[in-house]
């Protein structure tokens, strides 16, 4: 059984912004106009958004969009991003492999020396090809390529797998890929999930410890773990049948099928369930949470993670133990985790342990022991 490093980490970010003051401008001019159009129906009013409401509800200040003018304009409320021909490399893709360019640089490796891609994300721009496929041809990466997804656990799901499989000498060297165009697939008019999500790509390159390697700042993955359990706090059901659900199935209805989450629930049993599976997998390695130089967690909600980490630690944990990129970036799903590991591990030590850990939809945590070489 081979010793696993991941030897390099690249993160994707957009340069578009909104705002929490911009995203509610353009929610509550919506819900003026709807209101207006309601007048005499009968129907309950609309709730506006509020800026404070979203940072005291998530800890989200801003986000980075793909496209930010459709999602502001009240009449749209979604990105406006032009279809692609089929010949030309598609938007998940080319956001893939932006952050994949940046992780072989890190680890100093060229795409031929990758015998395998794996893209794994909670929101996939299409079923077939693979976009994993699609990105192998473009990169000029060797051996195969798939998709596969874990909701926000999605980058911790696939480097599991990946580990797993250099470990037992399946594959030399994997590219993970995980490339979260959330946006697309957010109901901007729902007030209790509007403000939650922003886009990022991030990948890592994982492979066996070769010796004598003394590339500096590359980790030691001592083991990698994933928990699910059935929910549907959190759920969307757009897909291939939605369309059979509709009187008429080429006017799609999308009003339901989009993200939606029940809030109070996420929070009270993903906290319990998160804590539990840090402690219990920590304690399998004879370590307690005081032994962890650095935790990267999920960046869905920062008074979640506050609360997972007081249960976990017995008192408040700083930025310091456990970095936060949610205030400027959202909800990333399944690469907030990895971007916050991105840019917080050039300080850590030979010989620092950390945790990555993800969770949300399925319900599904993933988590990875690591430790600096």
């Amino acid at each position: 059984m081979h010793r696993v490093i991941i030897s390099g980490i690249g993160a994707e970010i957009p340069e578009a912004v909104i705002t929490n003051e911009e995203l509610v401008e353009s929610f509550n001019s919506w819900v003026d106009t709807e209101n207006a159009r309601r007048q005499g129906t009968g129907e309950p009013m609309l709730q506006k958004s509020d800026s404070d409401f979203i940072v005291h509800a998530s800890g989200v200040k801003s986000r980075h969009v793909i496209e930010r003018e459709g999602i502001l304009d009240p009449t749209r409320m979604t990105p406006r991003i032009p279809a692609r021909p089929d010949d030309a490399l598609s938007l998940e893709a080319e956001f893939g492999i932006a952050s994949a360019r940046k992780a072989l640089d890190h680890a100093g490796v060229e795409p031929s020396q990758i015998d395998l891609i794996i893209c794994s994300a909670s929101h996939h721009q299409r079923p077939y090809p693979a976009i994993a496929i699609e990105m192998q041809e473009a990169l000029g990466t060797t051996g195969a390529g798939f998709d596969m997804g874990l909701g926000c656990s999605s980058a911790a799901a696939a480097l599991h797998m990946a580990v797993n499989l250099v470990r037992s000498g399946a594959h030399k060297r994997i590219l993970v890929t995980t490339p979260e165009i959330i946006t697309g697939h957010l109901n901007f008019r729902d007030r209790q999930t509007h403000f939650i999500f922003g886009d990022a790509s991030v990948s890592m390159v994982v492979e066996g410890l070769a010796q004598g390697d003394k590339r500096p700042g590359r980790f030691e993955v001592l083991d990698t773990r994933l928990w699910t359990q059935m929910s549907n706090n959190i759920r969307t059901n757009l897909g291939y049948h939605t369309r059979t659900a509709q009187d008429d199935p080429y006017m799609i209805n999308l009003e339901g099928n989009l993200i939606k989450q029940v809030g109070n629930k996420v929070f009270k049993e993903v906290t319990v369930a998160g804590q539990k599976f840090i402690v219990e997998f920590l304690a399998e390695h004879g370590l307690t949470p005081q032994a962890i130089r650095r935790f990267w967690l999920h960046q869905a909600n920062a008074r979640m993670n506050a609360m997972i980490l007081k249960l976990s630690f017995g008192h408040d944990v700083d930025h310091d133990r456990a970095p936060m990129v949610l205030e400027r970036l959202g909800n990333t799903a399944g690469a907030g985790a990895i971007v916050a590991l991105s840019e917080n591990h050039a300080d850590m030590k030979p010989g620092d342990f950390g945790l990555i850990c993800a969770f949300g939809a399925g319900y599904s945590i993933g988590g990875a022991l690591i430790r600096m070489l």
